[in-house]
């Protein structure tokens, strides 16, 4: 029998959000609920692939009630295949942005939408509070009012505990003063947004967690990768005989002990790859290649 300790999820350590341990290899919801042609994603497939996660020591969830498609919801598969949720399972969440039931997106949600937003998330997954609650953000106006009302949220015991989502340097002080922030998540990995490394060891300073999102994708975003991978990058996984992706999230969690990473995926394959990124060890000279990169940010 596998022991906690050798499980792959723990493979690269563990990280304390608030007073909630992970393991820095978890796992993002986003492309559970359909294939990346847009096609509906296999029910079955997308359950099996949760369960795994789990049973491979997986104990950080990223998801969104937004994450949906015309057939399947990323929270109501989640509730599906692991509810009643095993103990030490932190799943987080985010608000903000929201999607009418077509799929249209809704413009980001004013302060007085947030409870239900939050209300929404508690029903689909089927708890009676949220362990983290991300305030997703959209360009630089000031979020002190909706961060707020998260705030009283989680005064009033509907949130464990509270983080923000692609932001501005300046965000992160604005909410610190309100709410102890317990991680920030941002778009950012190998030759992509480069320009936030200076906020991810603010992070790390300030004992914050910083959770990449886009690691594997890079500049395909919500697409995926592009599959035209930088010569250093495919020379570097051809040296350690793994993946481009592999790759990639060995750099991510080479970042800082405070870097978490979220791959998300519905194929098992593809799962069981992405946690044994965490025991690869790349070199000083592999990051230095990867280093040199250009920045592929739009």
């Amino acid at each position: 029998m596998t022991t906690p300790e050798l499980l792959p999820a723990a493979s690269a350590g563990t990280w304390t959000l608030g007073d909630l341990p992970v393991n820095r290899l978890g796992f993002g919801a986003m492309r559970l609920t359909q294939n990346a042609d847009g096609s509906p994603s296999d029910r079955d497939r997308a359950i099996k692939v949760l369960r795994l996660a789990v049973e491979l020591g997986v104990n950080h969830i990223d998801t969104a009630a937004f994450y949906f498609s015309p057939l399947r919801s990323a929270n109501e598969l989640i509730n599906r295949a692991l509810s009643p949720y095993p103990e030490g399972l932190v799943i987080a969440t985010k608000v903000g942005p929201g999607r009418d039931p077509s799929g249209t997106w809704l413009p980001l949600a004013r302060p007085e939408q947030l409870r239900g937003q939050v209300e929404e998330n508690l029903r689909q997954l089927g708890r009676d509070h949220l362990d983290l609650v991300n305030l997703r953000v959209h360009g630089p106006d000031p979020i002190a009012e909706r961060f707020g009302v998260l705030a009283q949220l989680r005064d009033a015991g509907l949130i464990r505990h509270l983080g923000i989502s692609n932001v501005r340097p300046e965000h992160l002080a604005e909410a610190q003063a309100i709410a102890p922030v317990v991680c920030v998540q941002n778009p950012y990995g190998v030759n992509y947004r480069r320009g936030t490394d200076d906020l991810l060891r603010t992070c790390g300073e300030q004992g914050v967690a910083f959770v990449p999102f886009f690691a594997i994708a890079g500049a395909g975003r919500e697409a995926g990768p592009s599959g035209a991978e930088r010569d250093d990058v495919r020379a570097v996984a051809s040296a350690h005989g793994v993946s481009v992706a592999q790759v990639r999230l060995a750099w991510t969690l080479r970042r800082g002990p405070h870097v978490l990473a979220i791959p998300g995926t519905g194929n098992p394959d593809h799962l069981v790859a992405n946690l044994a990124a965490g025991a690869l060890e790349l070199s000083e000279d592999d990051l230095a290649r990867l280093d040199r990169t250009d920045d592929d940010s739009a």
